[in-house]
This record gives C-alpha cells, sequence and structure tokens, in this order.
C-alpha cells in the first residue's frame, strides 16, 4: 500500500508551490483519520486541499476571506480518486499538477485579484478556458486539443471547442454507464456552473447539457445540482431554436496578418 501521507504531501506542496508567488500562506490546520487537510490564505480568497480517506476523494475548494478568516462557504474546484491501494506516486504528481494549475489559471488570478472580502455576486469569474481543462481529468487528450486551440486563436472558442471536442466523449461515457463516472462528471459540471461566468454557463445548459443523447438523460440529471437541473430545464425550451452564434475568433495567423496592414 503506497504512503497516503507521502501522496497527499506531494499534492500538497505543488498547490504551495502554485500559490507562494500570489501572496498565499500555508497555515497550521490539524487533521483527523477521516480528513487530512491543507489550508492556504490570501488577502481575499483561502484555498483548501482534503484527502476523505473513507471516499479516497482529494478535493481543491475555495472560498471567500473575511477579516475574521476564511467564511467557509467551500466550493469545490476539482475532485480526483486517490487510492492508496493502487496508486502511486506518478497519480500524486498528476493531482498535484492539476491541482496547481487550478489555482494558477487566468480565471483563478482574476478571482483572487477582483474578489471583495464580505462580498458576494450571482456570477462567478471562471471562464470558458477554465471549463475546458476541468474536463482534462475525464479526457487526457483533451490538453493536447486545448494547447492546439490556444496555439492557434487569439482567444479560445468556448462553443466550439465544448461542442467539438467534448460533447462526444460525454456521451461516451454516459454510454458506458458506471455510476461513479457519471456522479463525479455531474459534480464537476454542477461546480463550474456555480462558480462559471455567463458565457461558461450558458455553454454548459445549451451546449454541452442540451447535446446529451435523450436516452442518457433520465440517469444523468439526477445526479446534477439542485441549480443546475432547474436552468437545464428552463435551456431545453431552446433545444432546436436558432440561437445567436459565437462570433468567429481569428487565427494567430490572420490576426498577425492584420496587424500587418
Amino acid at each position: 500500500m503506497y504512503d497516503i501521507k507521502k501522496a497527499f504531501g506531494i499534492i500538497a506542496d505543488k498547490v504551495a508551490d502554485a500559490l507562494s508567488s500570489q501572496g498565499f500562506k500555508r497555515e497550521k490546520v490539524s487533521s483527523t483519520d477521516k480528513e487530512m487537510v491543507a489550508l492556504f490564505t490570501g488577502e481575499n480568497v483561502a484555498y483548501s486541499v482534503i484527502y476523505y480517506t473513507e471516499k479516497l476523494h482529494v478535493v481543491l475548494r475555495s472560498c471567500t476571506m473575511t477579516d475574521e478568516g476564511p467564511d467557509n462557504e467551500w466550493k469545490s474546484m476539482a475532485t480526483w480518486m486517490f487510492n492508496p491501494e493502487t496508486d502511486t506516486n506518478k497519480e500524486a504528481e498528476s493531482i498535484g499538477n492539476d491541482f496547481a494549475d487550478a489555482v494558477n489559471a487566468a480565471s483563478a488570478v482574476k478571482r483572487v485579484q477582483k474578489t471583495k472580502k464580505k462580498k458576494s455576486s450571482d456570477e462567478g469569474n471562471a471562464d470558458p478556458l477554465f471549463l475546458a481543462k476541468r474536463f482534462v481529468t475525464y479526457f487526457p487528450e483533451l490538453k493536447a486539443e486545448i494547447k492546439n486551440e490556444q496555439d492557434n486563436y487569439e482567444s479560445f472558442r468556448g462553443v466550439y471547442f465544448i461542442r467539438t471536442y467534448v460533447v462526444p466523449r460525454v456521451n461516451e461515457l454516459l454510454s458506458r454507464g458506471v455510476k461513479g463516472e457519471m456522479s463525479k462528471l455531474a459534480q464537476m459540471i454542477s461546480t463550474q456552473y456555480s462558480n462559471g461566468d455567463m458565457d461558461t454557463r450558458s455553454i454548459i445548459t445549451i451546449v454541452l447539457l442540451n447535446s446529451i443523447d435523450e436516452k442518457h438523460i433520465e440517469k444523468f440529471e439526477p445526479l446534477l445540482s439542485e441549480e443546475l437541473q432547474k436552468a437545464w430545464k428552463f435551456a431545453l425550451k431552446m433545444k432546436g431554436k436558432k440561437v445567436r452564434p459565437e462570433k468567429p475568433k481569428k487565427s494567430l495567423a490572420t490576426y498577425a496578418a492584420d496587424r500587418l496592414r
């Protein structure tokens, strides 16, 4: 069996390294037999990494900082499974890198800079690119496709990318019918809907969920958050109707050529 304390240390240290340049401080917190915890606090935001020993889940969460400390209204940003019976240093490194990418993402940095103490908003800061990166946990091949998108276009084509690269893979995952996979995916999508900006929320409902094969809806919908279930029911009214298309994004080659004119 792999030493879970060592694995947790690898993951937490990678998050600590990613946050140190943003001015975050690692706090001393106690762990229990059921939960291993690492806490990082900044001026406006707090992050925590928690490993649930019974569920075998390791979670990256965030909440707002107040004058008294974290407000403890935690929102999950990413969830991975780590089973010390089968997983090793390789999986711990992968989880740590994913969590580090999450806190280093432009949307996460933007949130650190703009979140106000004791103030909340109905709209989050997670953008479509951040959403796309969350799917890499489930479909690792997306990492190369995201990089190709970023390398070739001046801005990320969220609608196109999700419809072209994510939707088919989601339907394939749902076709397998593995409850654990579906539950984990539903939790992630629900979290991203809650934390997402308006573009992200629209992509999740109108593009992603409305493109799920009808045969999967009955088993997948109950796994989503209540908030997202309600939003999806409203979005279904838009299914099949023409909506304003995403504004075309210039490729970097075209953008460079325009700059030279």
